[in-house]
């Protein structure tokens, strides 16, 4: 994750894993904070080609 404030509060993640019996990696958190920019991205851009400016839930 270059650059870029993490998205995703790694406490909560975490114990999600946990609560599953899993562990969480050291780069699992990263990775998965990359995957919501590139979400939010998508769904930006959905949301410009349909002359909008509200992101919203089947633009994701």
């Amino acid at each position: 994750m270059a650059n870029k404030e993490s998205l995703v509060v790694a406490s909560k993640v975490k114990a999600y894993i946990k609560s599953k019996k899993m562990m969480t990696s050291s780069d699992a958190l990263g990775a998965l904070s990359d995957k919501v920019y590139s979400m939010l991205d998508a769904a930006i851009a959905r949301t410009q080609a349909n002359r909008r400016s509200t992101v919203k839930p089947h633009d994701l």
